[in-house]
């Protein structure tokens, strides 16, 4: 068995994802990297694909498939995947390979493990190469180091600190067997691929190393503001697939609780923050829409994620309340670099 599987999800990304696969292929010959060419016309994306799994026969498999988004992508992904862990990496994104040899080295001694570790956790890094600006994004404050631990032993997250995808890389079968499905033709999913799974991760392992290196700083990309803006109804999506299939109320274990209770907060802020920026009179019917749906789903959760101080902060009435909310927004922002 494969110790790993890397998912690449690929849509024209010809200029950028050799260098991706190359920082792949040092983490050794026992992983299993998925080229998954999303219906690529702009470029040779898929011939490039093609090449690699001719170069590297047996590591290298290139996947094609009419576009169906980044989501489609994922889900295609894990369901071609035979490693032993799964690992999305976008096509335009890089690992470091020396961060990354502790990483593989402790996932090869779980493949045999009689209980092996549910969700290994690194660091990542924020590149805005268009600044030449670089964000460490770790969690030794909140995980503990050089053990296998349970949601008990985990601390409280900062607010802008949350286990994204850059930074997971979760047990391939436990996300099979619960069926992880993400919604096509959709962005933003990745807030779903780091909240469903969680309450089905038993056992962690964290290191301390800047594994990940996130590239952020293209026009297009789906976290630019400008584009965030237009694709609201995305977030939306995603957001409601989030209430529909979690309940953190009904989550036993207080600190992961808190943690989800958190993280929906922290969905509803943007939904929030965006649909005021915007400003028209459907943006103003889509966030009552919004908190509306989690009231009627989850009328508890609602209550906790209303008063939570970020939406107390981004929902206050009358225009100085919307200027407060943002404000720390753009506070927010310049700090830890999300766009």
């Amino acid at each position: 068995m494969k110790t790993i599987t890397f998912a690449v999800p690929c849509y024209n990304s010809a200029a950028y994802m050799d260098h991706c696969v190359e920082t792949l292929l040092a983490c050794g010959d026992d992983i299993e990297i998925l080229l998954v060419d999303d219906g690529s016309v702009k470029d040779d994306t898929a011939e490039i694909a093609d090449r690699w799994e001719r170069e590297h026969p047996g590591v290298v498999r290139a996947i094609h498939q009419p576009n169906k988004g980044h989501g489609g992508a994922v889900n295609t992904g894990l369901e071609n995947a035979t490693g032993f862990y799964f690992k999305v990496v976008d096509s335009d994104d890089w690992l470091d390979a020396a961060a990354m040899f502790p990483l593989m080295e402790y996932m090869r001694t779980q493949v045999e493990a009689p209980v092996p570790c549910d969700m290994v956790v690194a660091n990542y890094v924020y590149e805005k190469v268009d600044e030449g600006v670089q964000k460490v994004m770790g969690y030794s404050n909140v995980l503990p180091e050089g053990y296998e631990f349970g949601w008990d032993e985990v601390g409280t997250f900062l607010p802008s600190q949350y286990l994204l995808m850059h930074s997971v890389y979760y047990r391939t079968e436990m996300l099979k067997k619960m069926h992880l499905t993400l919604p096509e033709h959709t962005f933003y999913v990745d807030n779903i691929f780091v909240y469903e799974p969680l309450v089905h991760v038993r056992t962690m392992r964290y290191f301390n190393v800047d594994a990940y290196r996130y590239f952020i700083g293209r026009e297009d990309q789906s976290v630019n503001e400008k584009v965030m803006m237009g694709r609201m109804d995305q977030q939306l999506r995603v957001t409601r697939q989030m209430i529909d299939n979690v309940d953190p109320q009904a989550v036993r274990n207080r600190h992961l609780r808190h943690y989800l209770r958190n993280y929906l907060s922290m969905m509803m802020c943007i939904c929030s923050v965006f649909l005021r920026m915007r400003g028209g009179e459907e943006d103003e019917e889509d966030l009552k829409g919004i908190w509306a749906y989690l009231k009627e789903q989850n009328p508890s959760l609602y209550r906790r994620v209303r008063t939570n101080a970020l939406n107390l902060a981004t929902n206050l009435p009358t225009e100085a309340g919307e200027k407060i909310g943002l404000k720390g927004y753009q506070i927010a922002q310049k700090i830890f670099k999300f766009n």
